[in-house]
């Protein structure tokens, strides 16, 4: 047996693996795809909801009143406590009574003068009146006394109203609180003059219970509230001669800056008679209680005004990040039988407990793509995983309850 030499091996070494590289590229190359992304889907919620119409609004007091001095007097006393429930009737200034009680007791003594006058000419005038009837007085005289009672008789109406205009400015030294109400600081101090020449402003009562809210309504959301004035105020029959706002009973609701959604229920109390021709507006207005204290509603607050237009059956709805936005507007991303992605331009409605209400542009069979959106491409496969839209609403509820706390 021939050994050949190292050198003959390692060239057939080397021949060997060149075989075995020319083999391997004359194999084809083949391209694999990858998978398809993976998304999450739901379909629509379903649930009847109330359509709403959201304003602006500014609460205005339910009555305000200015306490003004009636007559003219030096302040003599103040009987109230700046900023404090007063009640109705209750005594909060003084003007010094003394001037005013000395013409109370002169129209008494007038009036006292007047009427002696008159039982005298009644008396005169019915004996001459008998002594002409027998022929033994003239009639001038029978003329003289009936003029005399007459005089006495305008003069005991003068003296009397005299004598109430008296008792009247008496009574207007104590200044009185005509409604209950919060009463403000006062406006002028003991020992001034008030009074003289006009009625002094001297504090202003404010009711706080209930509370007014003005909002103004744009023309074809007043078109829409006309629609359900009619349809309540023939279900209820209501007097067309009463305020028809208040008797159809339309609810609405109130939130403040501090406060998530709309936790004040009033009604709908008044409406202008015309739409302002310079706003294209019509001014409305709310009634709230407000009994607390200190009142949660305080004149010139703004608020979040919602008023429920129509209750929608079967409504969709659908979380919010599952809304996509570009230059033609808003969409969703659904997913059809075959698993690829198409697009659906929507039009968006109010938010109910984290959800979004879509009021065109989804059908309630469809998957709508609620996770991994930036993955999905309208035309592209991709890989659907399903939950039920219920989890999303119980998640946006808890988020919202934390942003509450904070």
């Amino acid at each position: 047996m021939k050994i050949l030499p190292d050198r003959k091996i390692w060239w057939l070494n080397i021949a060997f693996i060149a075989l075995l590289v020319l083999t391997a590229c004359e194999e084809k190359n083949t391209y694999s795809p990858p998978p398809p992304p993976r998304v999450t889907v739901a379909k629509a919620l379903q649930q009847d909801v109330t359509d709403y119409l959201e304003f602006t609004g500014t609460a205005r007091a339910f009555e305000e009143v200015e306490v003004r001095a009636r007559v003219p007097g030096f302040l003599q006393s103040m009987n109230f406590t700046s900023g404090t429930r007063v009640e109705e009737g209750a005594v909060l200034f003084v003007i010094d009574p003394r001037e005013y009680e000395a013409e109370l007791n002169a129209a008494k003594a007038e009036l006292k003068s007047a009427q002696v006058r008159l039982n005298r000419a009644e008396t005169e005038y019915a004996r001459v009146k008998k002594l002409y009837e027998q022929k033994a007085a003239a009639q001038t005289r029978v003329v003289q006394w009936q003029s005399d009672r007459d005089v006495a008789k305008a003069d005991v109406i003068r003296a009397t109203s005299r004598l109430e205009r008296a008792r009247l400015n008496l009574g207007y030294t104590k200044v009185t609180t005509p409604i209950t109400g919060r009463v403000g600081r006062n406006l002028v101090d003991l020992g001034n003059l008030v009074g003289e020449g006009e009625p002094t402003l001297l504090t202003k009562i404010t009711k706080y219970d209930p509370m007014y809210v003005y909002f103004n309504l744009n023309e074809r959301d007043l078109l829409r509230i006309l629609a359900v004035y009619r349809e309540k105020i023939k279900a209820k029959d209501i007097d067309p001669e009463k305020n028809p706002a208040r008797s159809a009973e339309i609810p609405i609701y109130l939130g403040l800056a501090n406060e998530d959604g709309y936790p004040h229920e009033g009604l709908l109390d008044f409406a202008e008679s015309g739409v302002d021709p310079d706003t294209g507006t019509l001014q409305m207005r709310g009634v709230f209680p407000n009994p607390e204290q200190p009142p949660k509603l305080v004149p010139g607050l703004f608020a979040r005004v919602r008023m429920p237009v129509e209750n929608r059956p079967n409504a969709l709805l659908v979380t919010e990040r599952a809304i996509g936005a570009d230059q033609g507007g808003r969409y969703l991303l659904t997913v059809n039988n075959e698993n690829v992605v198409e697009k659906h331009p929507i039009r968006m409605g109010q938010l109910i407990d984290g959800l979004r209400v879509i009021e065109k542009g989804l059908q309630a069979d469809e998957w709508v793509v609620v996770n991994g959106l930036q993955r999905a491409r309208p035309g592209a496969k991709v890989d659907p995983q399903q939950i039920d839209m219920n989890t999303l609403k119980v998640s946006a509820l808890k988020k919202a309850a934390r942003a509450g706390k904070k």
